[in-house]
Order: structure tokens, then sequence, then C-alpha cells
């Protein structure tokens, strides 16, 4: 591993203590990870492209037709923001590691940090070994216990993605999943529908989720009132990283140039279009932008919120 991405995840985990005493946690009450049970469980991996890719040179999703942004943003929160963010590059054995998926987890902590402004306190980072399943819940449960209504939760997932025929509570014939760690040996999967039962008891309906996975498109059963789903890929097809662009695909043009960059600011609503210091990038401009610039990956979104979400 190179010597600049152990230094990085180091300061991740060192963050993600100080994190951990910024938010009230009650760990005797933590809540245990269940495995559900899954028949016909498929692991899809997402695709690594090596070498260089064609790029893209779409700017503004003014040109390719009407997009989710509607160019009104909607109500902005009063409240406290929240995040979870998760990305994995290393996982369990040998055969299934990618080589950004901790990347994209650092590139998305830094834009809601110092971009919009998160406060560093109320965003819980997992990367590689420690985004175990059990942890993954105990995050969500850690936000559940402190947010209330008109507060902001966001949830970002870069890594593996999987389908099967699960036992999680929903009625779908196919079932996918986001894939972490279990143990030091073995994969966990956090199936569609126990995501959607962790979520179910949150005050707030102010909640972004962003998966830069395969098959991610099924995670839309995740929509509601003020949600907005973000998927990299459609719900039969793989996600993409880039060795060019050093990311995951999706996350690349809907993090780093679309919100970090400001290229995804085509309404430009607080009139600071200056590439590089744009603080107004909405949800679904960010979007947009990526879907329109990404080769590969089928991007897909669901969109409950009224007018575009702000954060």
């Amino acid at each position: 591993m190179r010597a600049w991405k152990i230094v990085a995840i180091i300061i991740v985990l060192l963050l993600t203590l100080s994190v951990m005493s910024g938010v009230t946690l009650a760990k005797e009450n933590q809540l245990e990870f269940k495995a559900v049970a899954a028949k016909d469980v498929e692991l899809l991996k997402k695709v690594t492209l090596k070498g260089p890719s064609p790029r893209a040179v779409a700017v503004a999703n003014k040109k390719h037709g009407p997009g989710a942004a509607t160019g009104v943003i909607g109500v902005v929160t009063g409240g406290n923001r929240y995040a979870i963010v998760v990305g994995i590059s290393d996982y369990p054995g040998m055969g299934s590691d990618l080589s950004y998926g901790d990347d994209d987890a650092l590139a998305m902590q830094e834009v809601l940090i110092d971009v919009y402004h998160f406060p560093s306190a109320n965003v819980i980072t997992l990367v590689d070994s420690e985004a175990t399943a059990q942890n993954i819940l105990y995050a969500v449960d850690t936000i559940k216990n402190n947010e209330v209504g008109g507060d902001e939760v966001f949830f970002f997932f870069s890594g593996h993605g999987a389908q099967g025929v699960a036992n999680d509570g929903d009625s779908e014939k196919i079932d996918e999943a986001i894939v972490c760690w279990g143990d030091s040996e073995t994969f966990a999967y956090i199936w569609d529908g126990q995501l959607k039962s962790w979520f179910a008891p949150f005050d707030t309906s102010r909640i972004c989720f962003v998966f830069d996975s395969c098959f991610s498109g099924g995670m839309n059963d995740l929509s509601g009132a003020g949600r907005v789903v973000n998927m990299a890929s459609g719900e039969t097809s793989y996600s993409y990283e880039l060795d060019s662009l050093q990311q995951g695909e999706f996350t690349y043009y809907f993090v780093v140039e679309g919100m970090q960059q400001g290229r995804a600011d085509i309404y430009d609503h607080n009139r600071d279009m200056i590439l590089g210091q744009s603080s107004d990038v909405v949800v679904e401009e960010a979007f947009d932008y990526a879907k329109a610039n990404c080769q590969f990956d089928k991007s897909a979104i669901s969109d409950d919120f009224r007018n575009d979400l702000g954060l």
C-alpha cells in the first residue's frame, strides 16, 4: 500500500476517534448486527479499469436534457448535520481488494467538512477493516440517537455490492446489498431491507444516500419523503473505478469535480462560480454532472426531496 495512503488512513482513524467523542454515544445500548438468511448470493465486484480512459466533455446538465436538478433550492436546514462515510479497498482475503474505495471515502469526508462545513465531530468515517457491519450499524444507531427533525443526514458507501434472495423484511424477489467486513476472514452483507429498517426510525426527513457499488440501483428501497438516493449503477449493472482518475468513476465526478471543484454548479445560486470555490452545488446538480460525465457507470437517482437538496 502506498505510504501516503497509509498516512491518510491513520489520520482518518484518529479523526474517527475524535468524531466518536463528539456525539453522544451509548455503547451499553449498542445494537448487535444480525446477518439475515439469504440464498443465491452473488458478490458483484466493482470493476477496476487500468490505463487511460476516454474523457467526457459534459460540463453542465443543461446541455444534456432534463436532469434531477430543478434550479430551485429547497428549504435549507437550520439544524445539525451528520454523516456516515464508508469506503473499502482492503477486503477479507486476497482476491477481492479494490484500489480506490478508501480514497472515495477520504474525498467524501473532505468535501463534507471543508466545502459544506459539516462539523468534523459529526462525521463518522469507516475505512477498510473498520467498516464492519457491526460498526456501520453502530454508526447509524449513534446518529439516530442524536438527530432530530430538521437535521440533515448523509450516508456514503463505496465498495462491492451483492445480489441475492434475502429474508430482510421486504417483499422483493431479488435483493441488493452493500458488502463490508464481517470478521477478519469473512464478508458481511447489509441488505437493502435492513438499511431501510435502520433508517426508518429517523426523525428527520432530510437524508441523502450515495452508493458507489455494483447493482446499487436496487438501493431505491431507501426512498422516502425528503430523501435523495444517488446510485452509481443500475439495478443490474456494475460500477467502476478508474486508475486514470484514482477514484470510483461516479465518486470522482459527483464528489471531486462536481462538488469540490464546483464544476456541477450550473445554476450558481449564490453567484460565486469560481472553480474550486463554489459551495452551493446541490445534490441533484452533483448527480446530473456525474451522470453526464460517467463513461461506464449507468447512474440512477431516486429524488423525493422538494426542489433541490442543498447541503
